[in-house]
């Protein structure tokens, strides 16, 4: 899912910690869910960092988790 977003220019908006408490959910990715945001003025530039350098590009909030 998040090459599919990516890969057509989102930003990774905000990282949902225990966003899906399902049991297949919790198994696979902890509950963790991810929002993406297209931004009209930056989907060329983002998709053009994915898909030449594999660069995320991210909201200042997740990259302050980081």
């Amino acid at each position: 899912m998040a090459r599919f977003h990516l890969g057509n220019g989102a930003r990774l908006e905000r990282i949902n910690w225990l966003g899906n408490t399902a049991d297949r959910a919790m198994a696979e990715s902890f509950g963790i869910m991810v929002n993406y945001l297209y931004d009209h003025d930056s989907i060329e530039r983002n998709h053009e960092a994915f898909a030449r350098v594999g660069e995320i590009v991210r909201s200042p909030q997740v990259d302050a988790l980081l």
